[in-house]
């Protein structure tokens, strides 16, 4: 199979890339995790099934400073039957961090283990080519469902400044590349964002900066 490689821009207006750990208050990651931006991807395509297009590789680059802001919410639960709804103990304040002004540089490669048939990377070009084509549903979001995208196409051969998500063995992001939300094989990676320069090219030479989207190594055995 031949490595079909696309780089896209992709601008998001708000957004909060949650924190799996974080309670009460909801810390964002400065970038989306790579599980992230496959789950945007397989929708931008119309795929539902996650495991199609298991083994692409994609690499994320921030392009812009986001600025950071915190919603407080009043949050509503049952803690004491005797009290009304919303009232003492039954509500608490709910902090969560937003970003503003998110741009990003995805690239998005034929892995040497993607069994599909047509790529990721190969659908994604066509479903920017001729979104009429593409049978989905919902709008186009990254991260939480209201977070929609404003923007995405193919960024070409224009020269990009930003910042590549690295992996690194002692980052200081850890990143969910495979979430598993029902028991605890969710695939992690250790990345840190590197400093500002020009990435045009950078990031095809650089192996670190591509993330392979699989399961976990237990989680493939098991399904063998």
């Amino acid at each position: 199979m031949s490595v079909e490689t696309i780089r896209l821009y992709v601008s998001i207006p708000v957004a909060s890339f949650r924190v799996p750990r974080a309670r009460e208050y909801f810390e964002t990651f400065p970038v989306p995790p790579p599980a992230t931006v496959y789950g945007m991807l397989l929708s931008m395509c119309g795929e539902v099934n996650r495991r199609t297009h298991e083994g692409a590789e994609i690499a994320i680059a921030l392009l812009s400073e986001p600025s950071y802001s915190v919603v407080l919410r009043t949050m509503w639960r049952v803690k004491k039957k005797e009290n009304g709804l919303g009232l003492g103990e039954n509500r608490r304040p709910d902090f969560q961090e937003l970003l503003t002004g998110v741009q990003l540089a995805v690239w998005v490669r034929t892995g040497p283990t993607e069994r599909a048939d047509v790529p990721l990377a190969s659908r994604v070009r066509t479903a920017l080519a001729t979104p009429d084509q593409v049978h989905r549903f919902g709008g186009l979001s990254l991260g939480e469902s209201t977070h929609l995208v404003d923007e995405i196409k193919e960024i070409g051969d224009r020269v990009i400044k930003g910042r590549l998500l690295m992996a690194q063995d002692e980052g200081d992001l850890s990143l969910p590349i495979w979430p598993d939300h029902v028991g605890s094989n969710t695939r992690w990676g250790q990345y840190r964002l590197s400093d500002e320069a020009d990435i045009t090219n950078e990031v095809l030479d650089n192996e670190s900066a591509w993330t392979v989207i699989r399961r976990p190594l237990l989680a493939l055995l098991s399904s063998n």
